[in-house]
């Protein structure tokens, strides 16, 4: 009688405390998840940046300036950007890495390749489920509220905050914070 009522208390004190730790285990790891984003490109090359404190930190960017440009294909001003944007990612190709973050829901891979194709935009292009949550952080780091317009082209070297611009913009200021960030 005593081993019978002893049984079923042994496993569930081993299942509690198991389950407690694998619960902490488990919301520290979406924690981690949380500030990393994997946002996958057209050409499927993948694009890993690290949301610590304020910075955004794009894997393998060292020393290069990053612009995340955060554009929907409808959008006008958007429109208008991309070929500003390739352009600039054509002249400093060793020192920027241009990266389309779409906040579009659902978009294809296909219509993101006609945007590419009539607006010129020859940079990363990313497609993932990530895009809208990097989008939202960069944005409201930036104190830009919930409803924010676009496009929004935000600015970083190592990591950290350069300057951002909201809406159509001359190429020329975009070009004087790359070479103020690279020291040129």
């Amino acid at each position: 009688m005593f081993k019978k009522s002893l049984l079923p208390v042994l496993f569930a004190s081993i299942f509690l405390v198991q389950g407690c730790s694998s619960d902490k285990a488990e919301e520290a790891n979406s924690m981690i998840a949380a500030n990393e984003h994997v946002l996958t490109a057209l050409d499927n090359k993948q694009y890993i940046v690290k949301k610590q404190a304020g910075d955004f930190i794009l894997d393998n960017a060292k020393g290069k300036v990053v612009i995340f440009d955060i554009f929907a294909t409808w959008c006008p001003p958007c429109r208008a950007a991309a070929s500003h944007l390739a352009s600039l990612q054509e002249k400093y190709k060793d020192d920027l890495i241009v990266i389309g973050v779409s906040i579009e829901d659902d978009i294809t891979n296909a219509k993101l390749l006609e945007f590419r194709n009539e607006y010129g935009a020859n940079y990363a292009l990313v497609n993932s489920a990530q895009n809208r949550l990097l989008a939202d952080k960069i944005v409201k780091e930036l104190g830009l509220g919930e409803r924010y317009p676009i496009p929004i082209m935000a600015l970083y070297i190592d990591g950290r905050y350069i300057n951002h611009y909201i809406g159509a913009i001359q190429e020329e200021f975009i070009e004087s914070d790359i070479k103020k960030a690279l020291g040129k």
